[in-house]
């Protein structure tokens, strides 16, 4: 596995998220892609949700910073910063596998600290209120 202090490379994913698209998420996925996440309460399955959730989620940070990245075989892990709600501080980990084409098929997003995960999670399903399952989401008490 190699590690980097430098800034993360220019990849799809992260130009995706720059971009804030659903169609520059949909490029990077394989067509079964599956999403879990710390912020989803089940995972999201397949290149229809899985892109309306990730374009969904990137409109919400207001900053967005990838600061690592290493690489094993078909993984790419990707430590990032970001900042929403004004200014919150919230910080993670992406696990990417791809198969051997270079197509994303499982994505997994670690978000920290909780707190900030159930409020994105229940910033989330507000937003996507009759586009996907509201299951997917937390709801608040």
């Amino acid at each position: 596995m190699s590690t980097s202090d430098v800034p993360v490379a220019p990849q799809g994913w992260t130009r995706a998220f720059g971009q804030k698209s659903a169609d520059a998420f949909a490029e990077t996925f394989s067509p079964d892609v599956v999403l879990e996440a710390s912020v989803l309460a089940r995972p999201a399955v397949g290149i229809d949700q899985v892109k309306t959730v990730m374009t969904t989620a990137s409109r919400i940070y207001e900053a967005l910073s990838f600061t690592h990245e290493a690489h094993s075989g078909l993984r790419d892990y990707l430590e990032w910063e970001v900042q929403a709600f004004g200014g919150e501080q919230m910080r993670g980990v992406t696990v990417l596998t791809k198969n051997p084409q270079g197509k994303i098929v499982h994505i997994a997003i670690h978000h920290r600290p909780l707190g900030g995960a159930l409020k994105f999670s229940a910033e989330l399903g507000h937003r996507l209120q009759g586009a996907l399952d509201a299951s997917l989401f937390y709801r608040s008490a």
